[in-house]
């Protein structure tokens, strides 16, 4: 179990469920955010620290004390970022900001949220630039990396503070009847369930050097194992 752990995207939706596991584990936590964010528990296990991902595109000018793993779950949408641009900055540059600081602080540990569909080849923006993303980390080679590609997030936004997305709802609402017909690997997936594996993922000392869990695979896991 890691000791300590860098969390990238604790305020999301993925992300708060992270923060939750280690905490509950008596994990030292270091959160990298780009706001402050008072919304965070207290914990004197949890050190927030806020960081300026825009700027710091080749890495982070702020040194972080050294950690056993990382766990990225930073990431939004075209429609709230404003642009494909201000998209890009974030789940391409700041993702690969923060595992680079990682690696050259000595984090052995990574595992990091993409998407279902990611593929540096897509004719669809969103995956592509996923698909681009997680080939970035995998070049830095750490000696473990967990890529997670879950489907439609299903999860309680209002209590973080964030507006509902329409898209899910409705997805959820009209996937629930035909559950069972749905391929594992497409129905929606709750944030827990995608937390959970990537939580039992950076425990795992002697995991695979690269491991890319699809939807279907991140329910199993989070089923199946306790934290």
């Amino acid at each position: 179990m890691p000791q300590r752990l860098w969390l990238a995207g604790a305020t999301g939706l993925i992300g708060r469920e992270v923060l939750d596991l280690a905490l509950q584990n008596r994990c030292e936590v270091h959160a990298l955010l780009r706001r402050a964010a008072p919304e965070l528990p207290n914990s004197p296990h949890l050190h927030a620290h806020q960081v300026d991902f825009a700027a710091q595109a080749q890495g982070l000018s702020s040194p972080l004390p050294a950690a056993d793993a990382l766990i990225i779950c930073l990431g939004t949408t075209i429609k709230v970022a404003g642009s494909q641009e201000a998209f890009r900055a974030l789940d391409f540059g700041a993702v690969l900001a923060v595992a680079k600081a990682a690696r050259d602080t000595g984090v052995s540990r990574c595992a990091v949220v993409s998407a279902l569909g990611a593929d540096p080849a897509s004719g669809v923006f969103y995956n592509r630039v996923k698909g681009e993303m997680e080939q970035a980390l995998i070049a830095l080679n750490f000696p473990q990396l967990l890529i997670a590609r879950p489907s439609l997030l299903v999860g309680d936004r209002a209590r973080l503070g964030q507006p509902a997305r329409a898209g899910e709802q409705w997805a959820e609402r009209l996937s629930r009847p035909f559950r069972g017909l749905i391929p594992a690997r497409w129905r929606p997936i709750a944030a827990s369930a995608v937390a959970r594996a990537l939580w039992l993922g950076v425990r795992n000392e002697s995991g695979p050097r690269l491991h890319i869990l699809e939807s279907d695979q991140l329910q199993a896991l989070a089923g199946t194992q306790a934290c």
